[in-house]
C-alpha cells in the first residue's frame, strides 16, 4: 500500500500538536510495511531520514500542463510570501501578521514561476496559501505513484481534494480539530466551508475521537457511515533521562501545556490555581505555550496577585516539553472541547498524575486520570491539592497512568488506518 499523505508540519519543526500526531501515524504506518509519502509547505532537512518527504518548495511547475492549466482555472492566487502556521484561529492569524508587518519583506517570487519556495511561516492571505498548497499538490499526485491520499486537518484538504481530481485515487480526511473546537460557536465561516467541502469530498473521514465523530455528523452533516475513529497515541520513548533536571524551588509545581487560546481553557486554570493558592502558599504554577489570550492571562494574574508564583514560559517543543513535565507534580488539562489531547499522555509517561477536562477525546480512553467539566473550578482545584497532598493518590495515578499509556501506541492506531485504507481502496 502507497500513501500520499499532505500534512502542514513534521517534527522537529512543529507548532502544535498536529505535527506530533502526523509523525507518530507515519511511524506506526511505516512499521507495518506501508509505503508513507510525506508532504509538507517547506521541509528543513532535519526531518527523520526514515520518513520520505517532499517539500513543496522544491517543486517544479510546468504551467503549460494541461493538468495545470485544468487546474488553475478554478483557483485564484495572490503573488505573496508564506507566512501561515497550523492550529491557529484566523483572529489570532491577523493579529500575529498585524504586528510582523513592519519587520516582513515579500518576495517577489510568481507562482507561475518554475517553483515557489513556501517560507514555512505566517501568510498574507490563509484562503490562498491553502490554494496554492493545492497547486503544488496537484503537481506532485500528477507525478507519483500511490494508491491513497491522506490528508491532515483542514489547511491540506485542499492539497487532498486536487491530488484526487488528478489522480482519481480515494482520499482520506483526518479531523483533528474543527472549527468549533476552535472557535466556540463564534466560527470562521471560510475555514468551516474548507473543512466541510473536504470532508464531503472524502471517500473517508477519520476522526481523532467520538466527540469529534459526533461534531462531523451533527455540525457538518457527513454521512455517519464514513466517519471512523481512530484515538491518537504517544511516541514510545525508549530512555527518558532528565536527572539533572532539578527543582531550584521547594514548592510544588502545577503546570498548563498548551496554546493560551479558546480551545484550551487558560483562563479555568488561572481560577483554579487561584483558589488553591488561597488553600496552600506553598505550590507554583506554570503555563507553558503562546497564543491570542496570553496577556489576558497575564493580566488576570497580576489582578488576581499571584504574580509571584505563576510562571508564563511560552512556548515549548521537543526535550523542553519533556524537562518540564519531569519539574511538574500535576498536569492539568482544562481545555472547553479538545479532540483528542495528547499531552496527557506525555505527562503520564513522564509519571506525572494527570487532570483532564471531560470535553477532551483523550477522555475516552484514559482510565488513571482524574476528569472534571472544564468549568468547574472548584472541582479541579479540589483536585490538583489532593494530587499535591495525598501521597497514596498521586502514586496510584502515577503507576498505573504510566502502564496505561505504554499500551496506547501508534502502532495500533496504525492497524485500524491500513484497514480503512484497504476498505476505502477496495470499494
Amino acid at each position: 500500500m502507497k500513501v500520499l499523505m499532505f500534512g502542514w508540519e513534521f517534527p522537529p519543526h512543529i507548532a502544535g500538536g498536529l505535527g506530533t500526531a502526523c509523525y507518530g501515524l507515519v511511524k506506526g504506518l511505516m512499521k507495518r510495511s506501508v509505503d508513507v509519502t510525506f508532504v509538507v509547505p517547506k521541509a528543513f532537512g532535519d526531518e527523520d531520514k526514515d520518513v520520505r518527504i517532499i517539500n513543496a518548495s522544491d517543486v517544479t511547475l510546468n504551467i503549460f500542463d494541461k493538468h495545470f492549466i485544468d487546474f488553475q482555472k478554478n483557483l485564484k492566487y495572490m503573488e505573496i510570501n508564506s507566512r501561515l502556521i497550523p492550529y491557529q484561529t484566523p483572529e489570532e492569524y491577523f493579529r500575529l501578521l498585524n504586528a510582523e508587518e513592519k519587520s516582513t519583506t515579500e518576495e517577489n517570487t510568481s507562482v507561475f514561476s518554475a517553483s515557489y519556495k513556501f517560507a514555512g511561516a505566517y501568510g498574507k492571505n490563509i484562503l490562498e496559501e491553502v490554494q496554492r498548497y493545492a497547486m503544488i499538490a496537484a503537481e506532485i499526485a500528477n507525478k507519483e505513484q500511490f494508491d491513497i491520499i491522506h490528508a491532515h486537518d483542514w489547511l491540506t484538504y485542499e492539497a487532498g481534494i486536487a491530488a484526487k481530481k488528478i489522480s482519481g485515487k480515494p482520499l482520506v480526511v483526518h479531523i483533528h480539530a474543527t472549527e468549533f473546537d476552535r472557535s466556540g460557536e463564534n466560527v470562521n465561516q471560510m475555514v468551516y466551508d474548507i473543512e466541510r467541502k473536504g470532508m464531503v469530498a472524502a471517500d473517508r473521514v477519520i476522526a481523532v475521537s467520538h466527540l469529534t465523530r459526533n461534531i462531523v455528523i451533527d455540525r457538518y452533516g457527513i454521512d455517519p457511515e464514513k466517519v471512523k475513529v481512530v484515538h491518537n497515541a504517544v511516541e514510545p520513548v525508549e530512555k527518558m533521562d532528565f536527572s539533572e533536571e532539578k527543582k531550584t524551588v521547594d514548592e510544588k509545581i502545577v503546570t498548563f501545556l498548551g496554546r493560551i487560546t479558546f480551545q484550551k481553557g487558560p483562563e479555568y486554570f488561572v481560577e483554579a490555581s487561584n483558589k488553591v493558592m488561597q488553600k496552600d502558599g506553598n505550590v507554583r504554577f506554570v503555563m507553558a505555550g503562546s497564543g491570542d489570550m496570553l496577556e489576558k492571562m497575564v493580566k488576570r494574574v497580576a489582578k488576581v496577585r499571584m504574580g509571584n508564583k505563576f510562571h508564563f514560559t511560552g512556548f515549548l517543543k521537543g526535550d523542553d516539553v519533556d524537562r518540564m513535565f519531569v519539574l511538574s507534580d500535576v498536569y492539568v488539562m482544562p481545555s472547553v472541547s479538545e479532540p483528542f489531547g495528547i499531552s496527557p499522555l506525555e505527562a503520564m509517561r513522564s509519571n506525572v498524575p494527570v487532570i483532564i477536562s471531560k470535553q477532551s477525546g483523550v477522555a475516552e480512553v484514559l482510565k488513571f486520570a482524574l476528569k472534571v467539566d472544564f468549568w468547574d473550578v472548584d472541582a479541579m482545584a479540589d483536585y490538583i491539592h489532593a494530587l499535591l497532598h495525598y501521597e497514596g493518590l498521586s502514586r496510584m495515578f502515577i503507576k498505573y497512568g504510566k502502564e496505561e499509556v505504554d499500551n496506547l501506541k501508534w502502532e495500533n492506531a496504525a492497524v485500524k488506518i491500513s484497514d480503512i485504507y484497504e476498505n476505502t481502496c477496495s470499494m
